[in-house]
């Protein structure tokens, strides 16, 4: 039997996260015919991914556990701590994968911003949620620099959870790329959908400078349907392995 590819997204309040995580499922399971592809969320959206993971374990009909893709951009608390526990009290024959952000969206991050209409003196901002987890955070400085290879200039990240007084953080930035050369800021949410977040940046942009460039959220670029799809599949790949010995 095929296990049911579950996905874990964070979750918002904001109803615009939900709707473009469904659209990211739907396309996920287009790529993956005879999969049976389920959304959760961890937090402030429903279906709950323990509740869903609660209809696997012990059930004869899904007697194979669910391979849980985590729909996170940063390995932190909610990969290490918050989605281990729940899948150890709900599922524990569920087999969590990576976090989809291992597997590099650089080159969705560049489309978007060719897309918003990226010019050659443009400097660019990488605007990312930000964590308590440093290593978390280190992930996205390396997309920066990733990004940065790619675009042939200097790439500053800004986390939305750590702007600092008087948004300090994106003035820095700012200064920097100016300081580069760059004659207008371009800025690049490594965000899978538009929010709260994404627009506490965007407003903090908009008060230091007065034309800037916004590329849309990652959504469902087909880099981002081919991470999760390649996260499931070596998942099997891991599975058949284990049950060949």
């Amino acid at each position: 039997m095929t296990p049911t590819l579950v996905l874990a997204a964070h979750g918002s309040r904001d109803p615009r996260f939900g709707a473009t995580a469904r659209r990211v499922r739907d396309a996920v399971a287009s790529t993956l015919p005879g999969v049976d592809v389920v959304l959760s969320y961890l937090d402030l959206d429903e279906p709950l991914v323990g509740d869903v993971l609660a209809e696997f374990d012990g059930s004869v009909a899904h007697h194979v556990g669910p391979v849980v893709v985590p729909m996170l951009l940063s390995a932190g608390y909610h990969h290490k701590i918050d989605l281990p526990s729940i899948i150890a009290s709900r599922c524990p024959t569920a087999r969590q994968t990576d976090v989809m952000g291992t597997r590099s969206l650089t080159g969705a991050l560049a489309d978007r911003l060719v897309e918003a209409g990226l010019g050659p003196r443009d400097g660019v901002v990488l605007s990312a949620v930000g964590s308590s987890d440093p290593a978390a955070d280190r992930s996205v400085r390396l997309r920066a620099i990733e990004l940065s290879t790619r675009l042939h200039r200097p790439v500053e990240v800004v986390f939305a959870t750590k702007l600092g007084p008087g948004q300090r953080a994106v003035a820095t930035a700012v200064r920097r790329l100016r300081a580069g050369g760059a004659d207008r800021i371009a800025l690049s949410p490594y965000f899978l959908s538009a929010g709260l977040l994404t627009e506490r940046v965007e407003s903090a942009l908009d008060t230091l400078v007065d034309d800037s460039l916004v590329a849309g959220p990652l959504g469902t670029h087909p880099d981002v349907v081919e991470a999760i799809g390649s996260l499931y599949r070596a998942a099997l790949d891991r599975r058949a392995v284990t049950a060949g010995h």
